[in-house]
């Protein structure tokens, strides 16, 4: 049976997606090695550097459950689209996806965008206001989160849609499914979650 897509946004130019513009920035051989605790404290590096779920662990987090706004959808054929590199890792032609995650009582927890190859994404996001992780654990998808890139940086737009003021900690990282790439995410974690894993950085003092 074929499934046909339809796009939230049907303008020929797609929304735009929230990139960080980078303070700092750093690639594979920093996530494996690991940063200083002055630069980004054990707790927060848990959460941009391991490969766990982060909608599971903001449950954890928060003890709500994790509910996601759709807010665009957008085919965006062969364009690379400002994304990091590895968007040419995803076969094309390519739709885009951006979501707010929150929690059931409505506090904004982060913000992500993903690419899919257009003509699979209903077989894996069969119900789209599920988190993708809830979606893929639902059809017992195999998979590896392969953090490639981490970015502390400062967005307006996410200001606006957090309700808090910058600069925000993100990541970018590919999920793999039988040796090959299914999706690109790019992931930006409010500063409301230092409630739950307490400040960003460690001063020298405190190590």
């Amino acid at each position: 049976m074929s499934i046909t897509f339809t796009p939230i946004n049907n303008l020929k130019q797609p929304a735009a997606w929230h990139r960080l513009t980078p303070i700092w920035q750093g690639g594979e051989e920093v996530i494996q090695k690991s940063l200083p605790h002055t630069q980004l404290a054990p707790a927060w590096q848990l959460m941009l550097l391991g490969d766990g779920s982060p909608t599971r662990h903001l449950e954890l987090l928060t003890g709500e459950s994790v509910e996601v706004d759709v807010i665009d959808m957008s085919l965006i054929g062969m364009d690379l689209d400002a994304a990091p590199d590895l968007i040419q890792a995803v076969p094309g032609p390519r739709l885009r996806r951006q979501v707010w995650l929150r929690t059931a009582s409505d506090q904004r927890l982060a913000y992500a965008t993903s690419w899919w190859e257009a003509s699979h994404v209903d077989e894996y996001l069969q119900n789209r206001s599920l988190p993708i992780w809830a979606s893929l654990a639902r059809l017992r998808t195999e998979l590896y989160r392969d953090v490639r890139g981490i970015y502390y940086g400062d967005s307006s737009a996410l200001e606006s849609g957090f309700g808090v003021t910058g600069p925000f900690w993100g990541r970018h990282y590919l999920f793999w499914h039988h040796g090959q790439p299914l999706t690109l995410i790019y992931e930006v974690f409010s500063p409301y979650l230092t409630k739950y894993l307490g400040v960003m950085q460690l001063n020298s003092q405190n190590q």
